[in-house]
């Protein structure tokens, strides 16, 4: 008698998954706390410093454009740390990126508040980029080794709940400590924290590699160049993951060149304080972290595709919406649609990536997806900057809507769903039975 799954044809579970080895509910608790614990320390950080980073960069005599210059390089850092990054993890594990790039952070967020002038503070902002880049790849790849694709939505959404939290808490308390003990004194605090990030993952995170790997405590593969290439050939060339990692490009594009450039100008335009401003950050900010939770549940219930795809299509529609404010209330209504749609993307891009990663080889192609997202954050600001200047607001909003409503549906027509639908308990029942 063949044995009924009650799934539809089109939906397959994944082999790696499959054949991971079963993880201990001890060992997946303690590592996802440990993350959670971990970004929660290091977001919250480079919140904190990022309201007197220009500030800090002037005080050395520079230009607004070097100050910015900070920025670029951090991202620039990240952008390519991640594959060299996911490659490590493959082959040496997750733990020594959770514990090196936090403690990498550590010391060059004090050596940035030691900076005596423009240029070490420069590379230090580097180092932190790299850090960066080892600990959030790290992470990513650790919660694809614990979770399955029926429940790595939800993991997913815990980790990136604390990541909002402490993004969130970072601005503010970041400008008091500035305003009471001046522009250095932020960079201690992110060294700090970053301090007890390093020694939290230190004693609390366990290596998990041996679970993606069926057992075996170093990676499968050959991990060389040429076998790392021919990966990256082969997932460039995989429409499914082509398709999400556009997803997350888009998404990049619209945090760091839409919201958190664009929309401040426009706002400005029509009047708004900066006070007024930073409220509908807020609120949007909230939005994301109150709807990040449910945003899991439901991508392991429906499924990525039930997530990604009207989420994209509702992101769209409020940044077509947005040039169309008139006032503080319509600013407020449009900038919430756009915030509702962001949230419940959030966690499924990531989820999906590690549902279609090949087995043993999660670091790598979590790095090169993190690339795109980091392609993203780097030329996000440059070329909404440019729309704006060259065509006005509302053009740079509506690109950037057109680029959702692209990237909504390149993955609808070539992303395959990745999650078990649950066939009704009757139905099963009966299909056993025959």
């Amino acid at each position: 008698m063949a044995r009924a799954t009650g799934l539809p044809h089109h939906v397959e579970a994944l082999d790696a998954d499959q054949e991971k080895q079963p993880i201990a509910p001890a060992l997946r608790k303690r590592m996802l706390v440990s993350l959670m614990g971990q970004v929660f320390l290091s977001v919250l950080g480079v919140g904190i410093v990022g309201p007197v980073l220009p500030l800090y960069a002037q005080s050395f005599g520079v230009s607004a454009a070097l100050a910015g210059s900070l920025i670029t390089i951090f991202g620039l850092a990240r952008l390519f740390s991640n594959l060299p990054a996911g490659r490590l993890a493959d082959r040496v594990g997750r733990r020594p990126l959770l514990v090196g790039g936090m403690g990498l952070i550590s010391v060059s967020a004090l050596l940035s508040g030691l900076a005596p002038t423009f240029a070490p503070l420069l590379a230090f902002r580097f180092l932190q980029g790299l850090g960066s880049a080892m600990q959030t790849t790290g992470a990513l790849i650790a919660l694809s080794d614990i979770s399955t694709p029926e429940d790595r939505g939800r993991i997913m959404s815990l980790y990136m709940g604390s990541l909002l939290l402490g993004a969130s808490l970072g601005p503010s308390v970041g400008g008091l400590v500035g305003q009471q003990w001046g522009y250095r004194a932020p960079f201690f605090a992110y060294a700090g924290l970053a301090l007890l990030g390093t020694i939290w993952a230190y004693f609390m995170a366990p290596e998990t590699m041996h679970v993606a790997n069926g057992g075996q405590r170093r990676g499968r593969h050959d991990d060389g160049l040429r076998a790392t290439l021919a990966l990256l050939g082969k997932l460039l060339r995989d429409g499914r993951f082509v398709a999400v990692s556009f997803v997350s490009l888009v998404i990049f594009v619209a945090r760091a060149g839409s919201r958190s450039t664009v929309l401040p100008l426009f706002g400005d335009s029509l009047g708004l304080g900066t006070g007024q401003i930073g409220v509908v950050l807020t609120i949007m900010a909230a939005i994301n972290l109150v709807c990040v939770r449910p945003a899991g549940v439901f991508a392991d219930r429906f499924g990525r595709k039930a997530v990604i795809v009207p989420s994209a299509m509702l992101t769209a529609i409020a940044l077509m919406l947005f040039p169309l404010s008139y006032d503080y209330t319509t600013f407020i209504a449009f900038a919430a649609l756009w915030g509702l749609g962001t949230a419940f993307v959030g966690p499924a891009p990531a989820a999906y990536v590690a549902d279609i990663a090949p087995e043993g080889q999660s670091g790598t192609t979590m790095g090169l997806f993190k690339t795109f997202g980091d392609v993203g954050v780097t030329l996000g600001p440059l070329i909404m900057g440019w729309l704006s200047d060259s065509l006005g607001y509302a053009a740079a909003f509506r690109a950037n809507a057109l680029l959702f409503l692209a990237a909504g549906l390149m993955f609808a027509i070539l992303a395959r769903e990745t999650v078990r639908r649950r066939a009704p308990k009757a139905a099963t029942q009966r299909a056993e039975r025959s």
